[in-house]
């Protein structure tokens, strides 16, 4: 769960998940929405990838993102039940935060 935060702490690496829910893309593509350097964008796909935010295949000489959106709700629902918080079912784990309700005794 920490490397999830970790990753989810830079607002580019947060953009750039953004542009993976539209659908899988390679990474020449999402850089270019970026104005910074190869490398830079380089080492915030590697932190994607390590906490399992993204996963990658090849395409010839393209690397392929693809968003891992389980990924991110397994880290969000253990986050929750570390401060007390249950969710009801699946459906509102679809529904967000005001599906949550607190785990009271």
């Amino acid at each position: 769960m920490s490397s999830v935060f970790k990753a989810l702490s830079d607002p580019t690496r947060r953009r750039v998940l953004e542009l993976l829910r539209k659908g899988p893309q390679p990474a020449g593509a999402l850089a270019d929405g970026f104005d910074v350097s190869k490398p830079t964008m380089s080492a915030h796909f590697a932190v994607l990838k390590e906490a399992g935010l993204v996963t990658t295949e090849r395409k010839g000489k393209q690397v392929i993102y693809h968003l891992q959106m389980s990924v991110l709700e397994d880290a969000l629902y253990g986050f929750a039940k570390t401060f007390g918080w249950e969710l009801r079912d699946k459906q509102a784990r679809e529904d967000g935060p005001a599906g949550m309700e607190a785990n009271r005794p």
